[in-house]
């Protein structure tokens, strides 16, 4: 049987070998493209008129890419591609956001600013001009990273967020939104930094969550016309100044238990009732959540303006959880979104104390000046002395 003859090589293209260095055929391939402006002349050889427009979210040039920006920018390169191949005229300018914590953090380290005072005092002027200098530190490693791997954008005819017209046709975009009754003022709440002064985004708080100790509390709230207690779980006593209500879970079974030792009579959920009582205890009588809606507490301060009928008062909250605490948990609509979320459907109102630096204001006077988190200790110790702290623990779990 006669060997199968050699193919003769075609004379377009090399014949193909298993033995392939691929940093040097990449480098082969970007070579030829700069060789040929393949990019730019894929761009100008179609009509402007059969345009295909690319948005690209822009990334912030104070730091390195990484292989979410490879990753992405890769994904990226196919959608322009794809349209180039059909004929369309594809321009895709490179931009850098140049707004926002990241170079405002970077330039508030280099120039040791650690709050929003400092920054005023500095003056903002300059701080925005250190800022202006500092935030394209790295263009060039970036335009050699997304070249090298094989991503067709425009870096010459680059953009930057802090271009005036950039700017411009942004505040245009939001007048045209206003003019049509497309925007609204309202509140909403939003992941915030004290040191900053500033709210952050989701983003921004995922990538930085650590492990660490809070205090882990159980209060007991007494309610009106009886000598019973309501026991509430929390693990931010700073919120509590701005407490408007309780919330139960309307379907799960709570007990009222009475104390053998030391007194006193209290609601908990039934499931939690073994963590805080024991088998001495007495359980009175059980009764669902729902049961328990409507029925007044008196407040723990006296802080708060009276704004709704609604105010101090039990609510009925699917959102509430028995897994831990006490099964009830104190509402301040200010801080947190079933919070904000329950006491928009009740009408309770929002009541801030804090300061954009994170410090109680003098509406609550007691604690002008101090930081939320800095209040922790006092406020608890303010509660025992008025007999409204059952339980004091610490918890030690991931937070932002």
């Amino acid at each position: 049987m006669s060997k199968p003859s050699k193919s003769p090589e075609h004379p377009l293209f090399r014949a193909v070998t298993p033995d392939v260095n691929f940093p040097a055929l990449e480098e082969r391939i970007l070579g030829l493209w700069n060789r040929d402006d393949a990019f730019r002349q894929s761009v100008e050889r179609r009509s402007p008129e059969k345009s295909f427009a690319f948005f690209d979210g822009p990334p912030f040039a104070t730091g390195l890419p990484h292989y979410g920006h490879l990753l992405a920018g890769t994904i990226k390169d196919i959608v322009p591609r794809y349209w180039t191949m059909r004929g369309y005229r594809v321009e895709r300018r490179f931009g850098w956001d140049c707004h926002g914590l990241p170079i405002e953090n970077l330039i508030q380290d280099e120039l040791k600013l650690h709050t929003v005072k400092d920054i005023r005092d500095h003056g903002v002027g300059a701080f925005n001009e250190a800022c202006r200098a500092g935030v394209l530190k790295y263009t060039k490693e970036w335009r050699r990273t997304v070249s090298r791997m094989g991503r067709w954008v425009d870096f010459d005819n680059e953009y930057k967020t802090m271009d005036a017209d950039f700017m411009e046709s942004v505040w245009w975009v939001f007048q045209r939104c206003f003019d049509l009754g497309l925007i609204y003022q309202g509140w909403r709440i939003q992941p915030y930094s004290p040191a900053l002064a500033t709210s952050l985004s989701n983003f921004e708080v995922n990538q930085n969550y650590k492990m660490r100790q809070d205090p882990s509390v159980t209060l007991a709230f007494a309610l009106e016309g009886s000598d019973e207690q309501f026991l509430v779980w929390t693990t931010t006593p700073w919120t509590l100044p701005s407490n408007m209500a309780i919330a139960v879970k309307p379907d799960l079974d709570y007990a009222l238990v009475e104390r053998k030792e030391g007194g006193g009579k209290f609601w908990v959920a039934d499931s939690r009732r073994g963590t805080y009582f024991g088998e001495a205890d007495v359980v009175l009588r059980t009764v669902k959540g729902a049961e328990l809606a409507g029925r007044r507490y008196k407040p723990l301060f006296e802080y708060a303006p009276y704004m709704s009928e609604n105010q101090y008062t039990i609510l009925a909250a699917d959102f509430v959880s028995d897994a831990d605490g006490t099964g009830a948990v104190h509402i301040a609509p200010s801080f947190g979104e079933e919070d904000f979320q329950l006491g928009k459907a009740e009408g309770l109102g929002l009541w801030d104390p804090l300061d954009a630096d994170g410090r109680f204001t003098d509406l609550v006077p007691e604690w002008k000046g101090v930081g939320a988190k800095d209040a922790d200790k006092d406020i608890l110790r303010k509660l025992k002395a008025d007999g409204r702290l059952y339980r004091h623990e610490t918890l030690e779990h991931s937070y932002p």
